[in-house]
């Protein structure tokens, strides 16, 4: 077979050993993302620990806005760091099935640039851009 077939010929799926390096970098960024979710939730509890400010008086109602604001926005990054884990153990799942690195829209293969970038991924830039 002359070099020129082979670069025309489209590819379908990710090689083994190309699933295994996607499988690792998944792994490595959920082992990340479950820590920062604990890092969050210790901080919320942090947060709901009255502690001695039960005490104190009326005088600190601004500061307990500014903790309040502070609470919710640890609690949408919490929730927003429990997805992202959620979409990477969908991503090992896809792995396994075989079905890990195909356009859910196109059905064609996304770019391992892309992958590497968005392993999470199930959406080439061109369904993406599309659905802008």
């Amino acid at each position: 077979m002359n070099k020129k077939t082979t670069d025309t010929t489209e590819k379908t799926r990710y090689s083994e050993e190309e699933l295994k390096e996607f499988e690792e970098l998944i792994q490595k960024k959920l082992e990340q993302a479950k820590q920062e979710l604990s890092d969050l939730k210790e901080t919320l509890t942090k947060k709901n620990d009255p502690g001695t400010d039960s005490t104190a008086s009326n005088s600190k109602l601004m500061e307990d806005g500014s903790d309040t604001l502070e609470k919710e926005n640890v609690t949408q990054l919490a929730a927003r760091q429990q997805k992202f884990i959620q979409q990477l153990e969908l991503a090992l799942i896809r792995i396994k099935n075989g079905t890990y690195g195909l356009c859910i829209d196109t059905g064609k293969l996304i770019p391992k640039e892309r992958l590497m970038i968005v392993p999470h991924t199930q959406h080439s830039i061109e369904a993406k851009m599309s659905k802008k």
